[in-house]
């Protein structure tokens, strides 16, 4: 495992997009529920902020313009450069990993700056290639989202960054704030994870009605890292549809844990059985017994012997049964013949001895 795969998988990206408000101290209260509830699932987490050079990302004939929603929210929820180091400050010191979306090119440079860990860039700015060439003249480690784009975009982002040598990984991605359960798209996580194989795939998530199923689901196709919006019910402020309140990230970590334990081994190996599984088959195993009084150097087949349960401790099974072992001594009718009294390749070996001897009745 490389260290981009390392970093991205199983990590939970929580969004904090302009929920701040551009309010600090409301930002600062996002990051302490969500870290707590972080820490008592024992979930590895970054917590993401967007960056954005305000007053050159909005044209100035534009800044007055009240009736354009995304506008009036962009600025509405400004940051100071201070702001944002005080949140990515408390961000680390929760234990967190810092993240951000910069939206153009000052802002790859406060990512810089302030230290930031992984980059993302939004499914709005995927062929974007100013800011994307931008991005990654920093190096850092980057997750991207796929919501709208074309393949070619993706095929042409994953070849620029593997040139690069870059970590990249992607996020399947439906962006419709909120989503509904039929617009989830989740059969996209296989056609990702079979397209590149090399690549860590996620899942980034605007749904309304689920916290548990959706993420049970997207592990169990493959998606090894998760992301959604994350807010608060404070301060008179309503919670968008599609965000994640903390008792809901609860649900979400802990139904994740759930899949995992559930889905076992890794898909690419055949998984080792339990002990106890093991030992539960083993009842059920049928050891070989005398069918009639047999003599020492008597040679072992269907017809002087028959199988049927239980398998005793030390008796030779139908998987062991060649026919053509020879007796080293003499038996009675119904006797359970054991590895011992047999001359045969396996009755030498002391490891398949052991075993024999150690399951059964």
């Amino acid at each position: 495992m490389d260290n981009g795969e390392k970093l991205f998988t199983d990590l939970f990206v929580l969004e904090m997009a302009n929920n701040h408000w551009g309010e600090v101290n409301r930002g600062m209260a996002i990051i302490s529920a969500f870290s707590r509830i972080v820490r008592y699932n024992n979930i590895k987490a970054a917590i993401k902020l967007q960056f954005r050079d305000v007053d050159a990302f909005i044209h100035s004939d534009f800044r007055e313009r009240q009736d354009v929603k995304y506008i009036k929210k962009t600025l509405d929820t400004k940051l100071s450069r201070d702001d944002y180091e005080t949140l990515v400050r408390a961000i680390r010191s929760s234990g967190c990993i810092t993240m951000s979306t910069p939206f153009d090119d000052r802002s790859v440079d406060l990512c810089v700056e302030l230290g930031i860990d992984i980059i993302k860039i939004a499914s709005s700015d995927i062929n974007d290639w100013i800011l994307i060439e931008k991005i990654a003249t920093i190096r850092k480690p980057v997750i991207v989202s796929t919501g709208g784009s074309s393949l070619k975009d993706i095929d042409d982002l994953v070849t620029f960054f593997s040139r690069r040598n870059i970590p990249l990984a992607i996020n399947h991605c439906v962006s419709l704030y909120p989503s509904d359960d039929d617009e989830l798209e989740l059969n996209q996580i296989d056609f990702l994870v079979d397209r590149f194989p090399d690549t860590v795939i996620g899942f980034s998530s605007h749904e309304q009605n689920d916290w548990h199923s959706s993420v049970m689901l997207a592990y169990a196709k493959g998606a090894r890292t998760f992301e959604r919006h994350i807010d608060i019910d404070a301060d008179g402020i309503p919670v968008s549809s599609y965000c994640t309140l903390p008792q809901q990230a609860d649900t979400w970590f802990k139904a994740w844990k759930t899949a995992v334990l559930m889905c076992g081994a890794s898909g690419n190996q055949m998984r080792i059985p339990k002990r106890r599984e093991v030992e539960y088959l083993d009842q059920l195993v049928r050891g070989v017994y005398a069918k009639k009084d047999l003599k020492k150097g008597s040679i072992l087949t269907l017809d002087n012997v028959y199988l049927a349960i239980p398998l005793q401790k030390g008796q030779i099974s139908c998987r062991e049964l060649m026919n053509g072992e020879r007796l080293v001594s003499d038996l009675q009718k119904d006797s359970p013949i054991h590895i011992d009294d047999v001359d045969s390749p396996y009755a030498k070996n002391k490891t398949l001895q052991e075993l024999i001897y150690d399951r059964g009745l």
